[in-house]
């Protein structure tokens, strides 16, 4: 506790310090520590955007036909021991559970019996999420966590959350676990446990008619979805899709699912404001960029999309998919999409000046191990990201720590070297080891 007091005072003394651009920060207090790049870096999107030329860039990679890429599968190419991989990986000497005690042998032995594998691939039929939801290693929604004593370990670093999934996706349904309460899923873009209350199985017929349909793209998080009865079904997301069914003057009337007793899909017709929807994958242009990434900031930092949250790649996987582009969903698959340009063995220098003579703004990833940002251009000289972080890493000659941010911010790639304790080996710059062009 006194070394996180006394680097809070560090830190509180070194916000103070910083001088505040007024007109770019309007409404900034500082009454808790702050980075110097969220004092000097423009925190807006039309900052970056204003130089873009104004033209329509149609970058579309057959979305569609991805998105629903689990339902035209006989079976997926994950075998049974692909999927067990959660019981070679995770050991009881290492895993901690909510109450940041070890986990005991016994919890892994109840979930491998729960998760029923003699059943995989025997019920193989196509499924609908119904709400968002997570997407579980295991099937419990209880955690996983690393040693909680060390620093970027413990909440909300959960290693049983594969990711999160938004309702009206489709899915593959392989099994079901022992108790019936959990379904192993396949999506687009990861595998693993879901509630069954959040899952329903789909027909043939109704798929077809689905996939072929036009398609309506969500623009505006959070707006609340009803059936024709009024009924609340759940809240937009940026990266949802829905089949047209009809449109008028001010809204599209979109098919939307929900579930009967025995697990039976019922279909309603929902209304969705053209204000909140597009019928056309968009273009990369500055009014739909500013659009989406207003949108995708609202979400704090939430590793695997635990909360309702987003963490760095899947806040940049749901960006994309209004324009189009299909990204997976961790960030080393990610860093593989599109050009890529090898920047390992480059100097921090000749990584800066490959940036910013060769990526494209806002068509360009930037990854390092473990964390992929988005480059959207050169402010007063530097080059600038945009990314969702839990923290920069911080040490001291004892202990390790972070120093916390939490949220989507537009940075440096040197983002907090101001501090006393920055840790110089964590560096974004010094770590980056490749770049992707993802229209290329």
């Amino acid at each position: 506790m006194k070394y996180a007091y006394f680097l809070g005072i560090i830190f509180f003394i070194l916000g103070c310090s910083n001088t505040i651009d007024k007109k770019l920060h309007p409404t900034l207090k500082l009454s808790k520590p702050i980075l110097q790049d969220l004092i000097t870096i423009p925190q807006n999107i039309q900052t970056y955007t204003g130089f873009m030329e104004d033209k329509l860039h149609m970058v579309s990679k057959n979305y569609e036909e991805a998105y629903f890429s689990v339902w035209n599968m006989q079976k997926p190419k994950e075998t049974l021991k692909d999927i067990q991989w959660p019981f070679v990986y995770f050991k009881h000497t290492s895993s901690y559970g909510e109450n940041l005690l070890p986990i005991k042998q016994a919890f892994f032995d109840s979930m491998h019996a729960q998760s029923n594998f003699d059943e995989y691939l025997k019920t193989s039929t196509k499924g609908l999420i119904l709400n968002y939801t997570n997407i579980r290693a295991l099937p419990t929604s209880r955690p996983l966590l690393r040693d909680p004593s060390l620093a970027g370990e413990g909440f909300p670093f959960d290693y049983l959350q594969n990711s999160s999934i938004n309702a009206n996706t489709p899915v593959f349904i392989s099994h079901y676990s022992k108790d019936k309460q959990w379904v192993f899923i396949f999506s687009r873009f990861t595998y693993g446990w879901v509630n069954d209350e959040d899952v329903v199985t789909i027909e043939d017929k109704h798929t077809v008619f689905w996939k072929n349909a036009r398609q309506v793209h969500i623009v505006k998080e959070g707006i609340p979805l009803f059936t024709q009865d009024n009924v609340a079904l759940y809240n937009t997301r940026i990266g949802m899709m829905f089949a047209l069914i009809k449109e008028d003057p001010l809204d599209y009337t979109v098919l939307s699912v929900g579930k009967y007793k025995n697990n039976e899909a019922v279909y309603y017709q929902t209304k969705i404001s053209k204000k909140y929807a597009r019928k056309n994958i968009l273009a990369l242009s500055q009014k739909n960029l500013n659009m989406i990434i207003n949108e995708v900031s609202q979400t704090n930092y939430g590793w695997g999309g635990v909360y309702g949250q987003r963490d760095c790649s899947s806040m940049l996987m749901d960006l994309y998919a209004p324009f189009g582009i299909a990204l997976p969903r961790n960030s080393s698959k990610q860093a593989r999409v599109g050009l890529v340009i090898d920047l390992s063995k480059k100097s921090n220098q000749e990584k800066l000046n490959t940036i910013k003579n060769e990526a494209i703004p806002f068509e360009t990833l930037i990854y390092k191990k473990g964390h992929i940002v988005l480059y959207v251009g050169v402010y007063k000289g530097d080059v600038i990201v945009f990314h969702n972080t839990w923290g920069i890493k911080i040490k001291d000659s004892k202990k390790e720590g972070r120093f916390l941010i939490g949220k989507p911010i537009f940075s440096t790639l040197t983002i907090g070297s101001e501090l006393k304790n920055y840790d110089e080996d964590a560096e974004l710059l010094r770590n980056i080891k490749s770049m992707n062009i993802l229209t290329r």
